[in-house]
């Protein structure tokens, strides 16, 4: 799978809210922070938070795939945030793919040695890819909700590639 991580032109945006379909949608993916209903407009001022770097997954047709971003979470410590892949690519290795460059990303831009990030635990897709990606759960920081992953950067980038 060719695909490559740029940040976001407002045409994403406008793709990009294409995919959040309903408020649940919404707060599953991007938190309080972006209320539902939103504009494509809206959403690059929505989403723009001092430190958070933002980028899209553009496969070889120029079409965007998925975002995400990322943030320092602490020192040494970089957290992943905002994760979505285009429901026509989901269960086609989009979402690992995605993963894998925003992680190369965030710890070539961060220097981290350690990845967090949330997932809902009813997300089973995503929470096995994370599993497979060499997350585990931290249950002092999950809630009945939401489980609170951590990796260490050299358990990640020892995994080959299975896309």
């Amino acid at each position: 799978m060719t695909c490559r991580l740029d940040p976001p032109q407002p045409i994403d945006y406008e793709t990009i809210a294409s995919w959040i379909t309903d408020a649940t949608a919404c707060a599953c993916w991007a938190g309080p922070r972006v209320p539902f209903p939103f504009s494509a407009q809206e959403l690059p001022r929505l989403l723009a938070i001092e430190g958070v770097e933002s980028w899209c997954l553009t496969d070889k047709t120029t079409s965007t795939c998925g975002f995400g971003q990322f943030w320092g979470a602490a020192p040494g410590v970089v957290h992943l945030g905002r994760i979505i892949v285009s429901p026509t690519k989901r269960g086609k290795g989009y979402g690992r793919t995605l993963c894998q460059q925003l992680i190369e990303k965030a710890v070539h831009k961060t220097g981290a040695g350690e990845i967090t990030l949330r997932v809902y635990r009813n997300n089973s897709a995503a929470l096995s890819l994370y599993v497979d990606l060499g997350f585990l759960v931290d249950d002092s920081k999950s809630t009945d909700e939401v489980l609170f992953m951590k990796a260490a950067v050299r358990q990640i980038t020892s995994m080959p590639d299975r896309a």
